[in-house]
């Protein structure tokens, strides 16, 4: 058996040459996202930045530990503070009995013509890191500062939102932040509260010193601990991973995909081949290992080239995840070679897999019925086959159905609308044959009935061919679907949350601190992944403004700041919620929550408003939760509001956010009131003021970076296969139709007209496949639909029409030009050799 594949794949060298293509790219693939992987695993870790050369940094209380149990299994459960604690004066107090105290500040700053996500610190935390002086002196004065980076020279003079200042200095940039440094004295006056020193003592004495106290003392590689965001390199890691694991098994999807179309569509050609080994003495069973046996070659070839350019790829794809941001600047790869290993056996899996159907059909074949078969696809769905493809739309109905019952809100995840859409593309290639032959003539219907048989005859090629129709059509499926399912899906939740936060937000006017640089974070809103760091110290607006803004004539004014609860659910998972700290009447008057029960009015200090996705959400009943700070309390519910999309979060009052600093001022005009005379008001008061249309724009949510590229990753990995796909089905389909195109010649038809039929009917294959393709994509997002209905969310689906039209265009290219480049291939020798040839 393995004698005759060789010869074959010798022969028909043209027909698994696509396979051998798709099989290449994906095992090189998979061999650079195995290698990245493996590198990301095996990351160093991140070490101290703005504290690298401290002796000792004492932080504030600033997590949450709380105990839990699993049957008999205690452990406890770590979150951090929304808003950590300053180290007590006592504990300060016998610091400075040990050597010098030097507290650390941050808080953003905002300078005219400045780079973005300044921030400011003491100036004598600078040393620490070291910072060197690149040009300039010290600051000595309030009006005085000293810059990172080479974006201002000494002596120019900046404005920012804390007044004017010169520049006197200019520091060596290390690359982690573009920092403002401020004398000691005006850096307090700036940001009055500390939550972490540095020590210049030994360790030991320092933490022998506050035995008993609730702070963290920080040595050696924990200094990283103190530094802004200090799990982002993890985080980053953590969601690279998340991106070619998606990706990986997209590939390895379309690979199987394809591969079995290929595969399909090579033995239904090869019938008559397999009929003549039949008569010659072939058993079912050798028919079978000979099929099998030819892909395991190709799979093998295709695995060895792969890992060679895998190996060649993957330093290429670390460096570009770096350049993009995605993963830390330090990455790099390793040396691991079980990605190798992993990458190469799964090609000739892979092709086992996409030929195991294809070779159980190839068994089947009879002798007889092989040699009197027509070659009109008479019978191109199985039994199997139409099981298989009816049970998988069965098990997509069923999981919709049942996740729409009992969690709407899993649909809305990305894990869940990244995986569906692959069931449903299985489940209606396999139906394939079943549908391409009525929707062919459907779509053909009108160029049929125009004058000429060019129409009639596109049309019945291409009913006539089932096979080849449904093998063309299922790659451009494919892509079609993803690119529907994907896009459509973060396209349909942005606009879900556009619609959420437009019927929230009722205020005339919001105001945040001037020079805010992330308005996002005074949304109101929880993000659907928070990474749970607390908000930048120091932001927010001063009594003094408040008190202003609250004065301004002819206005109701609403201030509420970002805070966050903790909840223990079944006393297992310690769950953290975003929530918004607000005076019950002034929010009722300036915000229109999303209420299933209960009244805005009702929410007092000794009670919460939560929403429908908590485990205890009934009127009247109690929830011990922690507060921002770590504080148990046990709280009322004064109303519960609908889930949404997730980012409805929970309200408090003011009490039950302590440390928190009102960062937004929703504003309703009072009957009469000049809307331009207010804002003027407002503007005087103090802080940056947006109308409601300017903040919705300003807050629009988008897809995020790393799942943008990941889309992009996925639909390009997704095309790339159509193309070779494409390519492949469409030349072994022209040149099994070699004597077809002849005859029509010798009917009289010229070249260029047999060019333009065969041209058309690859449009028309194609057609086939983009209808496909969108009626699994509007099958996904009507289940998105229908879980935003129940979530309480008013909002349409949302097609991504442009990005479709896209992919269309290029699956039709590159059919057109696969057809009609080997058809004008075929009949360069003229008609009557190629007509008369034997097959």
């Amino acid at each position: 058996m393995l004698t005759i594949a060789l010869h074959t794949l010798r022969a028909r060298w043209s027909t698994f040459l696509g396979t051998f293509v798709a099989l290449s790219l994906g095992v090189a693939l998979l061999a650079v996202m195995g290698l990245t992987l493996a590198s990301s695993l095996d990351a160093p870790e991140r070490q101290p930045e703005r504290f690298a050369l401290a002796p000792v940094v004492v932080q504030g209380r600033n997590t949450l530990s709380v105990p839990t149990s699993t049957g008999a299994h205690v452990s406890r459960e770590t979150r951090q503070l929304a808003h950590p604690h300053a180290v007590s004066e006592a504990a300060v107090a016998t610091l400075k009995k040990l050597g010098t105290v030097i507290p650390d500040r941050s808080f953003p700053v905002h300078a005219e013509g400045g780079p973005g996500q300044l921030v400011g610190h003491p100036w004598s935390t600078a040393a620490f890191a070291p910072y060197e002086i690149a040009e300039g002196r010290a600051p000595r004065t309030a009006a005085e500062v000293v810059v990172t980076g080479d974006w201002t020279r000494p002596g120019n003079r900046l404005r920012t939102d804390h007044g004017t200042v010169r520049v006197v200095g200019t520091l060596r940039s290390r690359g982690f932040e573009t920092a403002v440094f401020y004398t000691d004295a005006r850096a307090a006056r700036l940001s009055p509260r500390s939550t972490q020193l540095v020590v210049e003592a030994a360790a030991r004495d320092v933490r022998e010193a506050l035995e008993g106290e609730s702070v963290h003392v920080l040595t050696g590689s924990a200094r990283r601990l103190a530094d802004p965001d200090p799990d982002r390199d993890r985080e980053a890691l953590t969601a690279m991973n998340a991106l070619f694991g998606t990706a990986g098994g997209v590939t390895a999807f379309v690979s199987v995909f394809v591969v079995a179309s290929t595969f399909a569509f090579a033995v239904a050609q090869r019938r008559r081949e397999f009929g003549l080994l039949r008569t010659a003495g072939a058993t079912p069973g050798q028919i079978r290992r000979t099929v099998c046996a030819e892909a395991l070659v190709v799979g093998v070839l295709a695995s060895a080239t792969g890992c060679a350019f895998g190996s060649y790829g993957a330093p290429h794809l670390a460096a570009r995840v770096v350049d993009a941001g995605l993963a830390p600047g330090w990455f790099t790869l390793g040396d691991a070679t079980w990605p190798y290993h992993l990458a190469f056996w799964t090609g000739p899996l892979v092709a086992l897999l996409g030929v195991v159907a294809a070779s159980w059909r190839a068994g089947r074949t009879g002798a007889v019925q092989a040699l009197r078969e027509a070659s009109v696809d008479a019978r191109a769905m199985t039994r199997g086959r139409l099981l298989s493809g009816a049970g998988l739309l069965l098990t997509a109905a069923v999981t919709l159905g049942l996740a729409l019952v009992t969690d709407p809100g899993e649909l809305l995840h990305r894990k869940t609308y990244v995986s569906r859409p692959m069931l449903l593309i299985t489940a209606i290639a396999l139906l394939a044959p079943v549908l391409v032959r009525p929707l062919t003539r459907l779509l053909a219907w009108l160029p049929a009935q125009l004058p000429g048989a060019g129409g009639m005859l596109v049309r019945e090629n291409a009913a006539a061919g089932v096979r080849r129709t449904a093998a063309v059509a299922a790659p451009v499926l494919v892509t079609v679907a993803l690119t529907g399912s994907l896009l459509g899906a973060t396209a349909t939740l942005n606009a879900a949350q556009v619609a959420e936060a437009r019927a929230r937000t009722t205020a005339d006017f919001v105001v945040v601190p001037a020079g805010s640089d992330r308005l996002g974070e005074s949304t109101g809103t929880a993000p659907a992944e928070s990474t749970g760091t607390a908000p930048a110290e120091g932001t927010g607006f001063d009594a003094r403004t408040l008190r202003r803004l609250r004065t301004v004539p002819g206005a109701t004014v609403s201030a509420s700041s970002s805070s966050a609860v903790f909840v223990l659910e079944d006393g297992v998972a310690l769950i953290r919620s975003e929530a918004r700290a607000a005076e019950a009447a002034p929010l009722a008057a300036t915000a229109h929550l999303p209420l299933a029960a209960g009244t805005v009015n009702d929410l007092d200090d000794g009670s919460i408003i939560v929403n429908e996705e908590w485990q205890r959400h009934t009127v009247g009943q109690t929830v011990d939760v922690w507060l921002g700070d770590g504080t148990r309390k046990s709280l009322r519910i004064a109303a519960v509001m609908t889930t949404g999309t997730g980012d409805n979060g929970v309200y408090l009052t003011p009490a039950n956010a302590p440390g928190a600093r009102a960062d937004r001022v929703d504003v309703t005009l009072a009957a009469g009131a000049d809307p331009a005379v207010v804002a003027g008001a407002l503007r005087e008061a103090g802080g940056h003021v947006l109308t409601r249309d300017q903040w919705l724009r300003a807050t629009h949510p988008g897809t995020d970076r790393t799942t943008w590229y990941g889309f992009v990753l996925v639909l390009g990995i997704a095309l790339l296969y159509t193309g070779i796909s494409l390519a492949n089905t469409m030349v072994m389909a022209t040149s099994d139709r070699v004597r077809d195109l002849a005859v029509l010649r010798l009917a009289g038809a010229t070249r260029r007209q047999v060019l333009r039929l065969v041209g058309a009917e690859a449009l028309t294959v194609v057609a086939v496949g983009a209808v496909l393709g969108l009626l699994v994509a509007g099958l996904n997002l009507a289940g998105m639909r229908g879980a935003l209905g129940l979530l309480s969310v008013r909002s349409s689906v949302r097609m991504p029409w442009p990005e479709l039209a896209v992919v269309g265009g290029a699956c039709a290219v590159l059919a057109v030009t696969f057809s009609v480049l080997p058809a004008a291939w075929a009949m360069r020798r003229g008609a009557v050799a190629p007509a008369g040839a034997g097959e």
